[in-house]
């Protein structure tokens, strides 16, 4: 079992502040228990962010900073072969427009249904086919873009654009820019925006590109980790009390199954992850002495945060 915890350790201060004194004893037991073996070194700056980064190196997946094919690989696991061509996701999504920033708003609290999704996206369609590259529905928040001008785009994950200014991420590709441009123009005056802002809800206005790359050869055959994704929203959100909340669930959950793995005699290992580094943690032979040491001291996250 192979345990991957996004921003398990966030660098703001009321984070560092809330996690000085969150007790997890299911995760200290884990930590008494396993090694740490590798310190994996990012930035904030990373298009892609290192849970990520380790997300697609247990799978497999070999790829340069904002190129993980995410939205290729689902395509390859639905449809039951790679595709040599080139894909992303397209994200609809709400940019608040400033003087000196542009924010966009987490599309998580659009409330967009399947329906305005649809309309919107074929509004959007022959755009983007003019460009050579096609749409197709995926989920409300979630199109299957497919063509070569996404082949080799780097694109920022989404998780840094969410609530933040997007203009330090915006795709390097003339042909996006735009198309963003064109898209906000288009969507100023779409019917799906007249009522979604007569019932109160944020007009869509815009969308990000995100997961690109292409996938080729046969799909990747690393096991894929349990991904927790307890934390993700409340650390994006910067609620240190629900992320703390969510942190013990994590540890009475995640956490126990992953030691009783460990205690069977089963490979375990564990992967922490702040927004730029990556901690990994795996079961290794001790001399008695380290692990009565161990036992003794015990181990904690606020141990390790310093390194993350």
């Amino acid at each position: 079992m192979k345990l991957l915890i996004p921003y398990a350790h966030v660098n703001d201060p009321q984070c560092v502040q809330v996690g000085a004194t969150l007790q997890l004893p299911g995760l200290s037991l884990l930590l008494r228990d396993l090694t740490l073996v590798e310190t994996v070194t990012g930035s904030e700056q990373d298009l892609s962010p290192v849970h990520e980064q380790m997300h697609a190196r247990v799978l497999g997946l070999d790829a340069a900073d904002g190129q993980i094919p995410w939205a290729a690989l689902s395509l390859a696991r639905e449809g039951g072969q790679a595709s040599t061509g080139g894909c992303a996701w397209v994200t609809p999504a709400h940019w608040q427009i400033g003087m000196d920033h542009i924010l966009m708003l987490d599309p998580d609290t659009l409330a967009l249904q399947e329906g305005q999704s649809r309309e919107l996206m074929q509004a959007m369609v022959p755009y983007f086919a003019q460009d050579g590259i096609t749409l197709t529905f995926h989920s409300p928040l979630r199109w299957l873009a497919r063509g070569d001008a996404l082949a080799d785009l780097p694109s920022a994950s989404l998780d840094r654009v969410r609530g933040a200014d997007v203009r330090p991420w915006m795709p390097a590709t003339a042909t996006l820019r735009r198309l963003q441009n064109e898209m906000q123009m288009l969507l100023y005056t779409h019917p799906v925006n007249d009522v979604r802002t007569a019932q109160g809800y944020q007009p869509v206005n815009s969308f990000w590109v995100h997961g690109s790359g292409r996938l080729d050869g046969p799909l990747p055959v690393g096991e894929a980790p349990t991904l927790a994704t307890e934390l993700r929203q409340s650390a994006l959100q910067g609620d240190w009390a629900s992320w703390a909340r969510a942190w013990q669930q994590l540890d009475q959950n995640a956490c126990r199954t992953l030691r009783e793995e460990l205690r069977a005699g089963r490979p375990a290992t564990l992967v922490l992850c702040s927004e730029r580094n990556a901690l990994v943690f795996e079961a290794r032979p001790r001399h008695w002495g380290d692990r009565l040491r161990r036992r003794l001291q015990g181990a904690s996250l606020q141990q390790f945060t310093p390194l993350l």
